[in-house]
């Protein structure tokens, strides 16, 4: 397993915390929760991200699978980001990065 809890939790707080604004973007864009206010990411393993989304007050569950299976810790951050740019592209919105 390459995503151990610590792991999991090391990479959740840090898109929580430095990338709230790109985990809306990314559930709006990717995960089909156009309606969403907040969203946070709440798991992850080799084959996708998981994010708790929240729509009109309510936790929604929003899974987003990757291409393909990772298999290093160090992917995470290029999928992560190429997450954001598809989201972006899907949006109509502008990357800020």
């Amino acid at each position: 397993m390459i995503f151990t809890p610590d792991v999991v939790a090391q990479i959740a707080r840090h898109m929580n915390d430095d990338h709230a604004e790109d985990n809306v973007l990314i559930v709006r864009g990717l995960g089909g929760v156009g309606a969403a206010s907040a969203a946070r990411m709440s798991g992850l393993d080799a084959d996708g991200m998981e994010f708790e989304a929240t729509v009109d007050g309510i936790a929604v569950p929003v899974r987003i699978p990757f291409p393909e299976r990772l298999t290093e810790r160090r992917q995470v951050r290029g999928e992560a980001v190429r997450m954001y740019r598809e989201a972006c592209t899907a949006l109509g919105v502008e990357p800020r990065h």
